[in-house]
C-alpha cells in the first residue's frame, strides 16, 4: 500500500504541554483509522500535523505529492450568505453531481436529498440554519470534495443514530480502496467498531496503534497489561469489565472472529456479569416502592406540531430505557414530560411519593453559580458522600471516578473544558442519590476513558434510568430496552433495539411497509445459501485455520517473552520485530480466509 502521509520523530509542545513527543506513524492507502484518548490529550493537534496546518518543533511531516488532504474541524466557518449549493457542490455542474452515486448518497444521507428539505433546499442560505445542521453542510461538502486523505474530527457530533450509521457504511464502501484512507477522532465506539481497521491511542505524548476497532483495542490493551506482568490490582480494572461486557453481550460488534474475543477468557472467566440485575431490581423496588412515572393518554403540542400524541406510559423500578428518534422527534421533550417539566396539552401523569428525581438536560449553565469554586466544592455542595450499590464512597472518590485525578479537582470551575463541565454535571447528579435519573444526551463532550467510567459508576446505581442519546454503543450497554420515537408523536417498543430502529426507519424512507402476511413468508436473512457439501467443507477450514491462529498466538507469545529478556540486544530486538511482522501478515491471510468460509455455515 501507499504511504499516503508519513511522520518521523515528531515531537511538538504546546506552553509547558509536551503534546507530541517523539512519535513516528504512517497513515497508507487504505487505512481506516480512529483515535482514541482523554480530552485535551492531543488528538485534534495530531490531526493537524497531519493536515499540514500545524508545524512541529521537531522531526518531519511527508506526504505523497499526489495525494490531498482534507479535514473537517470541529468549528468549520461557513459563509452565512452562502447557499447550501454552492458550500455542498461548489461549482460542479448539474449533469456531473446529479450523475454521481456517491455524490448522491452524502446529499441523501447528511442533507435528506437532493431537495435537501432539512436544509431549506439547495438553494437555500447558511446564515439560518442551527449549528447541527452546518456541521452536516461541512461534513457532506469534504465528502463530495473525496481528497485522498480525510481527516475527520468528531464526525459523528449531531448526527443521529441514523446519520451515524449511514456515515460507518458510506466511509466503508468509499474509503477502502488502495488509494484512499481515512483518519476520524470519535468518542462513538459503535462507529469506530463499525469503521476502523486500526485504532489509535493518544496519550501521555504518545500515540500507541491497535490493530481493529473498539472490541479489538479493548482486548489487545488487556491483553499487553498482561503480557507487562502489570499487577493483579491494576488487571483488575475496567478493562477488563469492558472485555467482559464485549464478549457476553454482544460478540458481533467485532469485524474479528469469534477466536480473537476467546482469546481473552483467561483474563474474565471469572469476572462478573457488569451489572447484577436481580439485586438491583431488589434494591431499586425498596428505594421506590411500585409507583415511579406513570403518563397516562398524554399529549404535548409546541405551536402546531404534536410531539407526544396521547403517549401512555409507566415506568418501572429499576427499568432501563433507552430513547432513540431522529432530531425534532421530541425524545427531549419527552424526557421533559416525564420530570414534570412541561405541560401536557392533555392527559396525566403521576409521580409515585418516594420518587427523588434528577434530569440531566444539554445545558450547563447551571454551573455558572459556581465558577469560581473549585470543583470538589461544587460536588460537596450537594453531599459528602453518597451509597452506590453496597458501597459508600466519598465526593471525591466519586469524581476521582468521573475522570477528576488529583489536582483536577481542585481546578476552578470557570477553568473546566466542556467535557469536564458535562462530567461535573454528573458528578452533582449523581451525588443527590437520585432514585430516577433521566438523561439528555449525556455523552456529549466525554471522551471514551470517562464514557467507560460513566458506565460503571451506572452499573452500580440502583434506580429506574432512561437515557437519550444518539450514543449506540452507550444505548445497548446501560440499558435493558429501547424505544423509538418515530415523528409522529407515539412511543414505539423496539424488541430488537437500535437494529429494529434502522430497519424501521430505512423501511419508512425506501419503500412502503410489508403486510403481515408478506413479512412472514419473507425468507430468513440469515439462512446460508451454500449447500450442505459446502458448508461441510467451510466447517474443515475453520477448524483448521482456528488450529493454525492458536499455534501462531504461541508462537507471537514466545517472541515477546524473548524480547523481555533481549531488551537490550538492539540487533535481537531487529530480528524479532520481523518475526511479528511476518506472524502479523500470516494472521491476517488466515482471518480472511476463515471469514470466507464463516460465512458459508449456518
Amino acid at each position: 500500500m501507499a504511504n499516503l502521509i508519513s511522520v518521523e520523530r515528531a515531537s511538538l509542545a504546546l506552553g509547558t504541554a509536551q503534546v507530541l513527543d517523539g512519535v513516528s506513524l504512517g497513515v497508507q492507502g487504505g487505512d481506516r483509522i480512529g483515535v482514541v484518548g482523554r480530552n485535551g490529550g492531543g488528538k485534534t493537534t495530531l490531526l493537524r500535523v497531519l493536515a499540514g496546518s500545524m508545524g512541529v518543533d521537531s522531526g518531519r511531516v511527508t506526504r505523497t505529492g499526489s495525494a490531498t488532504v482534507g479535514m473537517l474541524a470541529q468549528a468549520d466557518v461557513l459563509d452565512p450568505g452562502a447557499t447550501v449549493r454552492s458550500v455542498v457542490l461548489g461549482d460542479l455542474p448539474e449533469h456531473v453531481w446529479a450523475g454521481d452515486p456517491r455524490v448522491r448518497d452524502v446529499l441523501d444521507g447528511l442533507l435528506g436529498g437532493v431537495d435537501a428539505p432539512g436544509v431549506g433546499g439547495l438553494d437555500g442560505l447558511v446564515g439560518p440554519l442551527s449549528g447541527g445542521e452546518r456541521r452536516r453542510l461541512a461534513l457532506a461538502r469534504l465528502l463530495v470534495a473525496n481528497p485522498t486523505v480525510l481527516l475527520l474530527d468528531e464526525p459523528t457530533n449531531h448526527l443521529d443514530v441514523e446519520g451515524v450509521a449511514w456515515l460507518a457504511d458510506h466511509l466503508v464502501r468509499h474509503r477502502s480502496r488502495p488509494d484512499n484512507a481515512f483518519v476520524a477522532i470519535t468518542h462513538d465506539r459503535w462507529f469506530l467498531d463499525a469503521v476502523a481497521t486500526q485504532t489509535w491511542e493518544v496519550v501521555d505524548g504518545s500515540v500507541g496503534s491497535f490493530e481493529g476497532g473498539y472490541a479489538a483495542y479493548v482486548l489487545a490493551k488487556a491483553e499487553r497489561e498482561r503480557m507487562a506482568n502489570v499487577t493483579a490490582e491494576r488487571r483488575d480494572n475496567l478493562l477488563r469489565k469492558e472485555l467482559a461486557w464485549l464478549r457476553r453481550g454482544a460478540p458481533a460488534r467485532t469485524s474479528k472472529p469469534k477466536f480473537r474475543i476467546e482469546a481473552a477468557n483467561a483474563l474474565i472467566e471469572n469476572e462478573p456479569p457488569p451489572r447484577d440485575d436481580v439485586e438491583l431490581m431488589g434494591f431499586a423496588t425498596a428505594r421506590l416502592g411500585k409507583d415511579v412515572i406513570d403518563l397516562h393518554d398524554a399529549s404535548v403540542t409546541v405551536g402546531d406540531r404534536v410531539l407526544l400524541d396521547r403517549v401512555t406510559w409507566q415506568l418501572g423500578p429499576g427499568d432501563r430505557i433507552g430513547i432513540v428518534g431522529v432530531n425534532g422527534s421530541g425524545k427531549s421533550t419527552l424526557l421533559r414530560a416525564l420530570a414534570g417539566e412541561v405541560p401536557l396539552t392533555s392527559g396525566k401523569r403521576k409521580q409515585g411519593v418516594t420518587v427523588r428525581l434528577a434530569h440531566l438536560t444539554q445545558e450547563v449553565r447551571e454551573l455558572e453559580r459556581y465558577a469560581d469554586r473549585r470543583v470538589i466544592e461544587a460536588i460537596e455542595d450537594v453531599r459528602t458522600s453518597i451509597r452506590l450499590g453496597r458501597k459508600e464512597i466519598s465526593a471525591a472518590q466519586l469524581a476521582q471516578r468521573l475522570g477528576f485525578t488529583g489536582g483536577r479537582q481542585q481546578t476552578r470551575v470557570a477553568d473546566l473544558s466542556g467535557g469536564e463541565r458535562r462530567r461535573l454535571q454528573l458528578t452533582r447528579l449523581l451525588m443527590d442519590e437520585p432514585n430516577v435519573l433521566l438523561l439528555d444526551e449525556p455523552t456529549n463532550d466525554l471522551d471514551v476513558e470517562t464514557l467507560t467510567s460513566l458506565e460503571d459508576v451506572l452499573d452500580g446505581w440502583a434506580g429506574t434510568l432512561v437515557v437519550v442519546s444518539h450514543d449506540r454503543y452507550l444505548l445497548e450497554r446501560v440499558c435493558d430496552r429501547q424505544v423509538a420515537l418515530l415523528g409522529n408523536g407515539k412511543v414505539r417498543d423496539l424488541p430488537g433495539g437500535v437494529e429494529q430502529y434502522l430497519q424501521l426507519r430505512h423501511q419508512s424512507t425506501s419503500s412502503p411497509s410489508p403486510t403481515p402476511a408478506q413479512a412472514e413468508s419473507a425468507p430468513p436473512a440469515s439462512v446460508s445459501a451454500a449447500s450442505p457439501a459446502e458448508q461441510r467443507e467451510a466447517r474443515k477450514v475453520v477448524a483448521r485455520v482456528e488450529r493454525q491462529l492458536s499455534r501462531l498466538t504461541e508462537r507471537e507469545e514466545r517472541i515477546h517473552m524473548a524480547m523481555t529478556e533481549a531488551a537490550t540486544d538492539h540487533e535481537r530486538i531487529t530480528e524479532l520485530n520481523a518475526q511479528l511482522r511476518e506472524i502479523a501478515d500470516e494472521r491476517e491471510s488466515l482471518e480472511l480466509e476463515w471469514l470466507e468460509a464463516a460465512e458459508l455455515i449456518e
